[in-house]
């Protein structure tokens, strides 16, 4: 059977005009698509800017369904889920686009970085350290060295903590010799606790190694050997802090005084108090003054002294106790100091510079921020 090139000739165009209209729907739905997606996109922000985030949430959903590929849209909600204290869902959001095989290696390591904030806001610290510890080598390496780093304090996981300092230091992050130090002081603690004092020596060492000009490790090392009765070691330890650092041996003064009364030190011990005392009076040195002092006289005078440069309730109290003071009625003397002492218990306390935290004691690192070296060495009482 012969072919005939008429139907040929005919059929071509044909064909070409259904390739055309083929190609304007697909080009019209596709338009619509990215129409509407930014839409819904542009409205959760807006919505998410007025502070109306459950309408934001519905918003990016919607958005997501238009255009199931956008990998900015699911980090836009997993994160807007993260901020609601929807951890599962902000889970589920960033696992769902770790689980896309055609994500970028950029996208990829952006989703296991969220994933590990989710993983770290919900508490789950063992499932968070492992997210972080998958960053290792990506671009969010530093920034997960700087989570895990707070994870192992939490879990005062110290050597942990050493590890990830040093790594931090490795790559030019900052300094962390005055942290690793604290770790290697808290490890001390922890061999004392243990009945180990070899390692808690060992320990102190190594922390004195990492920040010669820390305050902590001569501390701690004064009052260990403060407890087992070695006095002179104790004010060699605490000695050089005069210098390095007054205001870690005002905290301690007291303490420096009990040391120097023990070993027949006493006068060395007052010389080196009333220096820092006359820098930068505080209600510690001078408790710790009066008690290396055995003369009344001379006792009403550094109160008297003290009162002038730094008024406080603690010294007047101290001076209406002295021998030798106004004459006042018992009566009259008992309902002052009755009053005094009353007043003056909200402020001898230490308080956080950093979030405000209260205590009795001065602590190293904050129990309610976990900052370390956030307690002025000043009770309320000498601001």
């Amino acid at each position: 059977m012969d072919f005939d090139l008429r139907w040929l000739l005919l059929a071509l165009p044909l064909a070409f005009g259904l390739g055309w209209l083929a190609s304007r729907l697909d080009m019209r739905q596709w338009r619509r698509d990215i129409e509407s997606s930014p839409r819904a996109y542009f409205k959760g922000l807006n919505l998410l800017l007025n502070e109306q985030q459950d309408k934001a949430i519905d918003a990016f959903i919607e958005a997501v369904q238009h255009d199931p590929g956008s990998s900015d849209l699911h980090f836009a909600l997993g994160n807007l889920f993260r901020r609601r204290g929807e951890y599962e869902r902000a889970v589920r959001v960033h696992q769902h686009l770790l689980a896309r095989a055609d994500l970028p290696t950029a996208e990829r390591d952006r989703a296991q970085y969220a994933l590990a904030q989710d993983f770290l806001k919900a508490g789950l610290f063992d499932r968070a350290e492992a997210a972080y510890q998958a960053l290792e080598g990506t671009p969010f390496a530093t920034d997960a060295r700087m989570a895990l780093l707070t994870l192992h304090e939490r879990s005062r996981d110290w050597k942990s903590a050493i590890e990830v300092a040093r790594q931090l230091e490795a790559v030019a992050a900052g300094s962390f010799g005055p942290r690793i130090a604290h770790y290697w002081c808290e490890l001390a603690l922890e061999a004392d606790a243990r009945g180990q004092p070899a390692d808690a020596d060992s320990a102190l060492d190594k922390a004195r190694q990492a920040s010669p000009q820390a305050a902590r490790p001569l501390v701690q090392a004064g009052q260990r050997a403060a407890r087992a009765g070695r006095h002179d070691a104790a004010l060699q330890a605490w000695l050089p802090l005069a210098t390095l650092s007054p205001g870690a041996l005002s905290v301690i003064a007291s303490d420096f005084a009990a040391s120097a009364t023990a070993c027949g030190r006493g006068d060395e011990a007052r010389t080196v108090l009333q220096d820092l005392h006359r820098q930068s009076p505080t209600s510690d040195l001078l408790a710790a003054l009066l008690r290396l002092d055995g003369d009344p006289a001379s006792r009403r005078r550094l109160l008297l002294e003290h009162l002038r440069i730094q008024p406080g309730i603690g010294p007047a109290l101290g001076l209406l106790r002295e021998p030798g003071g106004e004459a006042l009625s018992p009566d009259e003397m008992q309902a002052v100091q009755s009053s005094l002492a009353q007043s003056l218990k909200p402020l001898q306390r230490y308080r956080c510079a950093a979030c405000g935290f209260e205590a009795q004691q001065h602590f190293w690192q904050c129990p309610g921020c976990q900052g370390w070296e956030t307690f002025p060495p000043r009770r309320l009482e000498d601001h």
